[in-house]
């Protein structure tokens, strides 16, 4: 039997009993016992179908036609021979790939016969490129490896970066999917430089050059300020993306010093590229996604940034505003104040004069007194006494006023300091309303508002026009 070529055991039994009825006996005897065309081609159906059953067959596709009902005719030839093959709609639209005329396929299929022509050939069961077969069985016994070693684990996975210094991509110059990421990488972060390791994505020794641009990119991450890294290709068949299912790209993977995007193939396409790395793209374009931001939402978030900054910036000077409105309400009536002081210097000096006078009187009195004990001869000594008296008394007056004097001159530089005068004098200026109202918030002014403004020297009068406040932001 060819090797390619494999069957179920043959139904000896069967296929003899079905050639020993009667329609086979005597094939040259009466037409009696001839059979029609019709029964003769069931039987060999029959025959076929019942004796071969399923079989693996390896070819080459030629005439390759689908039908507007959704099936598929083509037949698969070697050097000698060829054989018509059916594939029907349902299992058509379940291939991995799209068969075209000279694509090598191994199929799985039945061996029948169409009656209506007398043709034997082969429905289809499944089909798949030739080769692939060996490849995946390699594919997964380099999965179950790796998997055990733990190279698959979630734990080891690193998340990638929110805001990336650099992107890293291992990929052909010629490949069509470095055009895809880096257009998607110019469209959503212009501002992110981008580092190229090239090396081939297919063909012999592919593997071991993508191995070492991934290498390069880990031992180069810190020079070249990458910290993410891309490696991708297009789309193909298992072959053409063997070099993604080698262990030592997946070793050069999982040893890379910074995270890795695998953005190999289509959607469908599993690599184990793909199982190794921090994270899994559909696409090369949605890898280049997935590792960098988008500008329309850094946008967005800066402009949410500047709303909350906006609304503190707010908050800040309306409390700076309430406590202005507070300081100024205690300068609204200084002269109150003012007068408040007065009235107790006033009362202090009363009660100092009125101190000073009975003081005086007293002195007075005792004067008097002494002199009319006095007697003649001593009268001189009692008037020098008197008079010593008197000095001191006058300089203890004297000591209590300038004290006086000085408390009341403080009093008053305390006072002046408060005077709002003062504060106009350094620029600033009182703004009322018709009322007599200080205006503190020009969001209650309207246009037309008659305002009376005073200054450190004179105040003059102004009409309110646009609100400006309207063109603030």
């Amino acid at each position: 039997m060819h090797p390619f070529c494999s069957t179920h055991s043959f139904d000896h039994e069967k296929a003899l009993d079905l050639l020993s009825r009667p329609e086979f006996e005597n094939a040259s005897d009466t037409a009696e016992t001839a059979c029609s065309v019709s029964e003769l081609n069931r039987r060999a159906r029959l025959l076929l179908e019942g004796g071969i059953g399923l079989v693996r067959v390896r070819g080459e596709i030629s005439g390759f036609t689908r039908a507007t009902s959704g099936h598929v005719y083509f037949s698969l030839k070697d050097a000698n021979a060829q054989v018509r093959c059916a594939l029907w709609r349902g299992k058509a639209s379940a291939l991995a790939f799209e068969p075209k005329n000279g694509d090598a396929v191994d199929v799985r299929a039945s061996v029948t016969l169409f009656e209506a022509r007398g043709e034997y050939q082969l429905s289809i069961e499944t089909m798949r490129r030739a080769g692939a077969g060996a490849l995946f069985e390699q594919l997964l016994r380099l999965k179950e490896k790796l998997a055990a070693e733990g190279l698959f684990d979630a734990g080891r996975k690193r998340a990638l970066p929110s805001m990336p210094i650099g992107i890293g991509i291992v990929t052909s110059l010629q490949a069509a999917a470095l055009h895809d990421v880096l257009t998607t990488l110019a469209r959503r972060a212009p501002m992110i430089p981008v580092v190229l390791y090239p090396a081939p994505v297919q063909g012999e020794g592919s593997a071991g050059t993508i191995a070492r641009a991934i290498a390069t990119a880990s031992a180069r991450a810190t020079q070249d300020r990458v910290d993410v890294l891309i490696v991708c290709r297009g789309g193909g068949s298992i072959e053409d993306l063997w070099s993604f299912n080698e262990e030592s790209v997946a070793r050069a993977i999982a040893d890379c010093a910074i995270p890795v995007v695998s953005g190999v193939g289509h959607e469908t396409d599993f690599t184990i590229a793909d199982w190794v790395a921090d994270m899994r793209a559909p696409t090369p374009t949605a890898a280049a996604e997935l590792v960098s931001p988008d500008l329309a939402d850094m946008y967005a978030r800066l402009a949410g940034v500047a709303a909350v900054l906006r609304g503190a910036i707010a908050y800040r000077l309306g409390a700076l505003q309430q406590r202005i409105d507070w300081v100024a309400r205690g300068l609204n009536a200084p002269d109150a104040y003012l007068a408040r002081q007065r009235q107790r210097l006033l009362r202090a000096r009363e009660h100092l004069e009125s101190a000073v006078r009975g003081s005086l009187s007293a002195k007075r009195m005792r004067a008097a007194h002494g002199q009319a004990r006095l007697r003649a001869p001593a009268l001189a000594g009692r008037q020098i006494q008197l008079v010593h008296a008197k000095n001191r008394l006058s300089g203890a007056a004297a000591g209590v006023l300038s004290s006086q004097r000085a408390l009341v001159e403080r009093s008053a530089a305390a006072l002046q300091i408060l005077n709002p005068q003062r504060v106009l004098e350094r620029g600033f200026a009182v703004v009322q309303n018709a009322r007599g109202e200080v205006v503190c918030n020009s969001s209650l002014l309207s246009v037309g508002d008659v305002l009376d403004i005073r200054f450190a020297q004179g105040r003059t009068q102004a009409v309110v026009g646009r609100n400006h406040d309207e063109d603030m932001p």
